[in-house]
């Protein structure tokens, strides 16, 4: 598939589209410089919506057949956010642990609760702002342009996993790690870091695939 005659440097207006909604960094890279590993979607195996969301494995592709996928596109935006949710020391080393150990203090479990519905709820604001990237893209004549999201969907209380069929399928995008993007150093070797364990507030990072 022929790729678009486009320099890096023509796609500045996403760059910047991207720090009017609100975005801390963006950074335009070739897609060589995005990390796909088998090993990534081990943790989603761990992940309470594992086989329960339409966007989430094993409902989206493999990460060979995202491979394959990936080398139909030349360029990638990454966009990092950052979370008005807030986590201390003890919620930061094992949040989801904290959040759903019924054995522990009420008192942690509440500020870790506190600290995924804030997450949650920016997670919605993140996904409608790279849905205006892709749409600005697509505007612009990159028509295979398409969207990745960090975490699993929110769009629906319960998803329609069941019979097949998504509800929202025009703004459900698939999380990155779920076909096996390896953001933390994908984002690394862009010079934007992701900080793992969290700090204080999460800076979550999502990816544009551009062509």
């Amino acid at each position: 598939m022929p790729f678009r005659d486009t320099k890096p440097e023509e796609l500045n207006f996403l760059v910047k589209k991207a720090l009017e909604l609100e975005a801390i960094d963006a950074k335009i890279i070739p897609t060589y410089k995005v990390f796909v590993e088998k090993r990534v979607v081990l943790k989603c195996r761990g992940c309470v919506g594992y086989g329960k969301k339409l966007t989430c494995p094993p409902h989206v592709p493999t990460v060979d057949e995202f491979r394959e996928i990936l080398k139909e596109y030349r360029y990638a935006l990454l966009v990092k956010f950052r979370s008005p949710a807030v986590a201390d020391e003890e919620i930061a080393k094992a949040p989801y642990r904290t959040w759903l150990d019924p054995a522990g203090p009420e008192e942690t479990r509440e500020k870790a609760a506190k600290f995924w519905e804030d997450y949650f709820d920016y997670s919605k604001k993140m996904l409608l702002s790279m849905l205006e990237l892709e749409k600005t893209a697509f505007n612009e004549g990159f028509t295979f342009a398409v969207a990745f999201v960090n975490g699993s969907c929110r769009l629906c209380e319960k998803c329609n996993v069941e019979k097949g069929i998504c509800l929202h399928s025009n703004m459900a995008r698939i999380p990155e790690h779920a076909v096996g993007i390896n953001m933390k150093k994908t984002a690394a070797e862009s010079e934007m870091p992701i900080e793992f364990p969290i700090k204080g507030q999460p800076e979550p990072m999502s990816i544009l695939l551009i062509d």
